[in-house]
């Protein structure tokens, strides 16, 4: 299993509009390409020197050949998409994480 994660810096002035967009719009068409499974979308908690408000998403695929997939046949359009609409307000780096170990808490308390 592989985690395509992008974490984005967003300036608190276009923060709820980037907000809705990325759970109605982005992250729907993450997943309506069909290369991944699962996303997640996680608030990080430090305080930015820069400013604005940092959010990482992780969604989940089953190669690093559909990843690359993604790259060359959709990646593109999804990221214009994002550059369109907000421009400088943003920033965003991706990392390519591969899983190897995965272990579930017995517990039902977390």
């Amino acid at each position: 299993m592989y985690i395509y994660n992008v974490t984005t810096n967003v300036d608190e002035s276009i923060h709820d509009e980037w907000l809705h967009w990325m759970k109605s719009k982005h992250i729907p068409d993450m997943l309506a390409t069909g290369k991944f499974s699962v996303a997640k979308m996680s608030l990080v908690l430090i305080d930015e020197e820069m400013g604005g408000v940092t959010y990482a998403v992780q969604y989940t695929t089953d190669s690093i050949e559909t990843l690359h997939l993604y790259y060359k046949e959709d990646a593109p359009k999804l990221r214009d998409e994002a550059i369109n609409l907000f421009k400088d307000k943003i920033v965003a780096f991706r990392t390519e994480l591969k899983v190897i170990n995965e272990q579930f808490s017995k517990s039902v308390n977390n």
